[in-house]
């Protein structure tokens, strides 16, 4: 665990460090977010806040090579090496786009393109069917391959739909990264296999670039993260995700609830990252369902609803951290648990009160102004 924690910080550290760098190259190059009528910030505020958090990455997992306990991962595993590949790609991919704002279908074929880098270099989607813990069935490569694309593409989006507050998507991706490595670290400790995993990992790291970035991107915000940010966290969400079924189709589902065990794998995933999923399945069927393209901008996502019923910036963030924490470190602990179904009502009752309080509150301050 200490070694971990060290990933962590050096991450965070560096991510942190190198911020007003990147701050300094996009007021250079001119990649500067001018507001507009979708956007919530009133002034030019500049971008590629994901050339900072691309270095944490490197740093952090440079970091763990070196260490005696988590060396053993890129040793005997290839997904740090896909996703230092694949993340350097759509990284700079969405400089790009903060630089000079590319077409939606550009951005979708360079998103394919870096995942699909990033699963053949091994990091694809190897779901169990485990009901009786006895025989494991998994997918082939000609199912793998293109599920983990699609799983991979659907979280890169997620993740850039939800950038549109202050620390939004920061925050979120970092809670879903601890929720994940809670998930990894215990399916270890429950089964006894060894502690140094590739989803342990990446999770560790992507939650230390997102608390480094997010001093500077908390409102008000003096860089934002840009496509370049959130897709970067989204492709490293969707790696640690990955990755961790592939621990649970190596040794079968590892906690204590067995109700519904082959299903483990596609329930964490959803739980962890709910509040970006659901955010972007709304967002496509609005969408089409006005006739435009699921890419078009609008202001009707979940956090823009949230202002409009009259919370503040700050509070409308801290309200998704809520929920992010609430549904996915509930989600992560029913798996573990003898007894999952209370825990699960309760997480349900407990976000639906809050649902509720938030609709009481926002219609007060409708009346009051």
């Amino acid at each position: 665990m200490r070694e971990y924690l060290l990933v962590f910080a050096v991450a965070a550290a560096v991510t942190f460090l190198t911020t007003p760098i990147a701050r300094w190259i996009a007021f250079r190059v001119g990649a500067v977010a001018r507001p507009r009528a979708r956007d919530v910030h009133a002034t030019p505020t500049p971008r590629l806040g994901g050339l900072a958090m691309l270095a944490g990455l490197y740093a952090g997992l440079e970091v763990a090579d070196q260490l005696p306990f988590l060396s053993v991962v890129s040793r005997d595993w290839s997904e740090t090496r896909a996703v230092l590949v694949a993340g350097t790609l759509i990284c700079l991919l969405g400089a790009a786009d903060d630089r000079w704002e590319l077409d939606s279908l550009t951005k979708l074929a360079g998103q394919v393109a870096a995942a699909g880098v990033m699963v053949l270099l091994g990091v694809q989607w190897s779901f169990a069917i485990d009901r009786n813990s006895e025989t494991t069935l998994s997918f082939g490569p000609e199912t793998a391959v293109p599920l983990s694309i699609f799983a991979t593409l659907i979280l890169v989006n997620a993740m850039n739909f939800i950038d549109g507050l202050d620390g939004l998507a920061a925050g979120v991706a970092a809670i879903a990264a601890g929720a994940t490595f809670y998930f990894a670290y215990q399916i270890a400790v429950t089964n006894g296999f060894y502690r140094a995993s590739p989803a342990a990992l990446l999770a560790a790291v992507t939650a230390g670039v997102c608390v480094g970035f997010l001093p500077h991107n908390f409102n008000p915000a003096r860089l934002f993260m840009g496509d370049s940010g959130s897709m970067l966290i989204g492709l490293l969400s969707a790696a640690s995700m990955i990755s961790v079924t592939g621990q649970v189709a190596y040794g079968g589902y590892a906690g204590p609830s067995q109700q519904l065990p082959s299903l483990i794998p596609l329930a964490i995933p959803l739980a962890v990252l709910a509040v970006p999923v659901l955010d972007f399945g709304l967002a496509v069927i609005r969408r089409t369902k006005a006739g435009r393209s699921p890419f078009a901008a609008d202001k009707m996502h979940l956090h823009h609803r949230i202002l409009s019923i009259g919370n503040s910036h700050v509070r409308a963030v801290l309200l998704m951290y809520f929920w992010a924490a609430l549904v996915g470190f509930g989600g992560v602990a029913a798996s573990f648990s003898d007894s999952p179904l209370p825990i699960l009502v309760a997480t349900v009752g407990v976000g639906l009160l809050a649902l509720l309080a938030l609709l009481l509150t926002g219609q007060r301050a409708a009346r009051r102004a």
